[in-house]
C-alpha cells in the first residue's frame, strides 16, 4: 500500500466503478488504459497481459519462456520467492547445481526436478549451470531486489551479469517485480538499475490494494500468448474493472515527489534504527532501496540468504514482539522486507524510532 491504506482517490475510483459494474469477464477500456500506463513506465514491457495475482504472473511468464525457447529447465535463486506454483516451491540440493527438491508437500518431485536453485548475488554458479546444461535452460527468474529474505539489493554487476549470461545462452531473463514494480522507482527496479529483462512480472501496486497481477515483455515473446499464439493463459476475472481502476488511479498519483518523499522517510527511519541499536550495543546491518528496507541483527554484511540465516533471527523475533507491544507492527520475520508508505510522515517516523529505542533497550537488558 504505497500511498497508504484506503488512499482517498483510489477508494473513490473503486466506489464509482462498483456502481457502474463489478466485472464482465471481457476486456474493458480501463484494462487498456492500465496496460498503456504500465508499458509507458516499464522499460522492458512492450506488451502486457493482466492476471489476478503475482503467482499467476510468474507461473504464466515461466510457461511462456518455456514455450518460446522449447526448453524445460528454470533457474531461480535461494531466498527469492516467486509465488506458490509447483515449479517454484523448491530448494537447493547438496550442491548449488543439484536439480531442485520439493520444498512443500504436494509438489511432485518430477516437477521440482525441472528447477535449479542457485545462490543470489553470485554469477559464477549461473555460468556453471549454463555450461552443465547447455541448450536446456529456458529462463532465469530473479527478484531484482530480493524482498523475501529481507530486503537485499543486487550487488554491483549482478543484474547486468544475468543479462549477459542469459543472452549468450539464449535463455529468457525474467524480473519478478511483483514487489519492486513501481515501488522502488517509477519504472521499477529495471529502470533504477538500468538492466532490461525479456519478461517482467508485476502485482501489488498496480492493483491499488485489490488482487491483481500482470506479466509482459518483448513483443516477439508476448505474441506467443493465446489467442494470438499457442501458449495458453486465461482468467475470467483478469483485468476486472475494479482492480484496473484502482491500479490506474494509484499509478497516476505516484509522482517523482512521492518517490523522493518515500526514500527520505525510509532513510531517516533506517538511520534512526541504526543509531538506537548502536546506543544499546546491539549490532545491526541495515539495507534500503527507496521505500523498502530491512534491519538484520548481524555484524556481517548481508548479501544472500545464507547470511540472513546466520544473523540473530531469535533476536529479531524478540524485537518484533517488543515493537508490537509498542504499537508498531513490523514484518514478523527477519526473512521479510519492510516498507514505508507515503502516508508515513516525519512524526510517524520519529514515533517509530522512539519505540524502537525502548524496544532495543529492553533487548539489551535481556
Amino acid at each position: 500500500m504505497i500511498l497508504g491504506h484506503g488512499f482517498p482517490a483510489v477508494v473513490a475510483a473503486v466506489r464509482a466503478q462498483a456502481e457502474r459494474a463489478l466485472g464482465f469477464g471481457a476486456p474493458t477500456e480501463l484494462e487498456i488504459q492500465l496496460a498503456e500506463a504500465v508499458i509507458e513506465r516499464v522499460p522492458g514491457i512492450e506488451r502486457v497481459r493482466m492476471v489476478n495475482s503475482g503467482t499467476e504472473a510468474t507461473m504464466s511468464a515461466i510457461r511462456l519462456a518455456r514455450g518460446f525457447t522449447g526448453r524445460d529447465l528454470i533457474v531461480k535463486f535461494t531466498g527469492c520467492y516467486h509465488g506458490h506454483s509447483d515449479a517454484l516451491l523448491v530448494k537447493a540440493g547438496s550442491g548449488v547445481l543439484t536439480l531442485g527438491l520439493p520444498n512443500s508437500p504436494g509438489v511432485p518431485a518430477a516437477v521440482a526436478s525441472q528447477t535449479l536453485t542457485l545462490p543470489f548475488n553470485q554469477l559464477e554458479p549461473l555460468a556453471d549451470a549454463f555450461r552443465q546444461y547447455p541448450d536446456a535452460i529456458a529462463a532465469v527468474i530473479v527478484e531484482p531486489v530480493a524482498g523475501n529474505m529481507g530486503c537485499i539489493p543486487p550487488e554491483e554487476g549482478f543484474l547486468a551479469g544475468l543479462r549477459d549470461l542469459t543472452e549468450q545462452a539464449g535463455a529468457v531473463l525474467i524480473f519478478d517485480e511483483v514487489m519492486t514494480g513501481f515501488r522502488v522507482a517509477r519504472g521499477g527496479a529495471q529502470a533504477l538499475y538500468g538492466v532490461t529483462p525479456d519478461l517482467t512480472t508485476l502485482g501489488k501496486v498496480i492493483g491499488g490494494g485489490l488482487p491483481v497481477g500482470a506479466f509482459g515483455g518483448r513483443a516477439d515473446i508476448m505474441r506467443l500468448v493465446a489467442p494470438e499464439g499457442s501458449v495458453y493463459q486465461a482468467g475470467t476475472l483478469s483485468g476486472n474493472p475494479l482492480a484496473m481502476v484502482a491500479g490506474l488511479t494509484m499509478l497516476e498519483h505516484l509522482t517523482d515527489a512521492v518517490y523522493a518523499r518515500l526514500s527520505t522517510a525510509t532513510s531517516d527511519l533506517v538511520s534512526g534504527l541504526e543509531t538506537a541499536a548502536r546506543r544499546h550495543g546491539i549490532p545491526v546491518y541495515a539495507t534500503q532501496v527507496c521505500g523498502m528496507f530491512s534491519i538484520f541483527f548481524s555484524e556481517e554484511r548481508i548479501t544472500s540468504y545464507d547470511a540472513v540465516a546466520r544473523s540473530d533471527v531469535a533476536r529479531f523475533n524478540q524485537f518484533f514482539h517488543a515493537m508490537l507491544d509498542e504499537g508498531i507492527y513490523l514484518a514478523p520475520s527477519a526473512f521479510e522486507a519492510a516498507f514505508v508508505s507515503a502516508a508515513h510522515d516525519s512524526d510517524i517516523v520519529a514515533q517509530t524510532i522512539a519505540a524502537a529505542d525502548r524496544a532495543l533497550a529492553q533487548l539489551a537488558r535481556s
